[in-house]
C-alpha cells in the first residue's frame, strides 16, 4: 500500500488572496466613489459654461422713433416651457424664428405649471411684446413678472408657453 504524503495546508496563502480580493474591492468602491465626487461638479460646470456661451447676451439697438417697435429682425425673444411638455419650447422657437425674431434663449421655465401661454416684456419695449403676441396669436400679455431683466440676457421680450 501507498501511503501519499499530506499537502501541508498554508494558511497564509489563502489569507493572502482574501485579503488582496478585500483590497480590490474598496479600491473599486473608492474609484466609484471618487469619481461620483468629481464628475457631478464637473458635469455642472461644463453645463453652466456651455448655457453662458450659447445664451450670450443679446445686443441690440433701440427703435430709431419713440413708441415705434423695434424691426422684428432686431428683437429679441426668450422662449421658456412653463408647461412640463418635453419639446414645446424648441417647437414656439421654431415659430417665433420663423416670423423673423431672433431667438434669445430657449429652455425652461423656473415652474412648469403655467395654465396659458404669456407673453412677457421688459420695461418700455410693450410694443414689441403686443407684436409678438399678435404674431403667435396669444391674448396674455404683460410685464417682467417673476423674472428679472438679468434674466432675459439682453433679449426685449419672453414667451412663457403654458397648458392653454
Amino acid at each position: 500500500m501507498e501511503y501519499s504524503q499530506p499537502v501541508p495546508l498554508r494558511p497564509w496563502k489563502t489569507a493572502a488572496v482574501v485579503a488582496s480580493g478585500i483590497a480590490a474591492i474598496e479600491l473599486a468602491a473608492l474609484v466609484v466613489l471618487a469619481v461620483g465626487a468629481i464628475a457631478k461638479p464637473v458635469a455642472h460646470q461644463a453645463q453652466r459654461v456651455a448655457v453662458e456661451r450659447t445664451l450670450a447676451p443679446v445686443v441690440r439697438s433701440k427703435p430709431s422713433q419713440p413708441g415705434a417697435p423695434m424691426p422684428r429682425s432686431e428683437t429679441a425673444v426668450v422662449v421658456l416651457n412653463g408647461n412640463g411638455i418635453a419639446g414645446a419650447a424648441s417647437d414656439a422657437a421654431a415659430r417665433v424664428k420663423a416670423l423673423g425674431y431672433v431667438l434669445g434663449s430657449v429652455g425652461n421655465a423656473p415652474r412648469s405649471d403655467y395654465r396659458r401661454t404669456i407673453v412677457m416684456y421688459r420695461p418700455g419695449r410693450e410694443a414689441e411684446g403686443r407684436r409678438l403676441a399678435r404674431d403667435l396669436k396669444l391674448r396674455v400679455v404683460a410685464p417682467l413678472d417673476g423674472m428679472s431683466t438679468a434674466q432675459l440676457l439682453g433679449a426685449q421680450v419672453a414667451v412663457v408657453l403654458g397648458r392653454g
